[in-house]
């Protein structure tokens, strides 16, 4: 068993160029318990993340099946560039609803260190499961930013932070369950720390 747990995380591993021992996630204990983790992305080498994006379906009505949250993406940057900085982004598995909002972003020469993940609490006899609805991060200047998710549920505690900031990224989604099914789309995330 031990050598199959070591066979997924190094296959897990592998297509992000990253050595096992180069970075370590942090993640926090409130996240959704729909939906197998997806594929991990990391910010390009020599970069740190220093702003993010969130996918959000806005509130449809009593009647209708919600999702909130549908993606993260994480905006990396490695300076300037002429006065503006450059910036790529990078995200894990998004799901299809919602819309990408503006990036928020900390202040020049600070970066994301942690995180706290707003999440519905799962009610028995609720037939609308959102999983998490918003987001926001702390920057290494104590600067938060929030998210412009949905206004439901409750922030969990937050992660451990980042001495030098957030690298990448791995989110946990339920896949599209079809016609009259509750849909809850990202149900957790973690991030990574920069090894350098």
């Amino acid at each position: 068993m031990a050598a199959l747990r070591l066979w997924l995380l190094l296959a897990t591993l592998a297509g992000t160029g990253a050595a096992p021992e180069s970075w370590s996630a942090i993640g926090v204990s409130n996240g959704g318990p729909w939906g197998p983790w997806a594929w991990q992305e990391m910010c390009p080498r020599g970069t740190y993340a220093t702003g993010f994006s969130l996918k959000v379906e806005p509130y449809q009505g009593k009647a209708k099946d919600d999702t909130a949250l549908n993606g993260v993406r994480l905006h990396c940057t490695g300076g300037s560039h002429g006065g503006k900085p450059e910036a790529k982004t990078v995200e894990s598995q998004s799901n299809v609803w919602g819309h990408w909002t503006d990036p928020l972003r900390c202040l020049p020469g600070s970066y994301l260190t942690g995180f706290s993940l707003r999440v519905e609490r799962v009610r028995r006899g609720v037939s609308d499961y959102m999983g998490a609805t918003n987001l926001r991060f702390v920057c290494s200047d104590g600067r938060v930013l929030e998210g412009q998710g949905l206004p439901w549920g409750e922030y969990g505690a937050w992660s451990p932070s980042c001495r030098k900031g957030l690298c990448g990224i791995q989110t946990k989604q339920e896949a599209m369950r079809g016609v009259l099914m509750d849909d809850s789309a990202l149900n957790d995330v973690r991030f990574f720390c920069c090894a350098e």
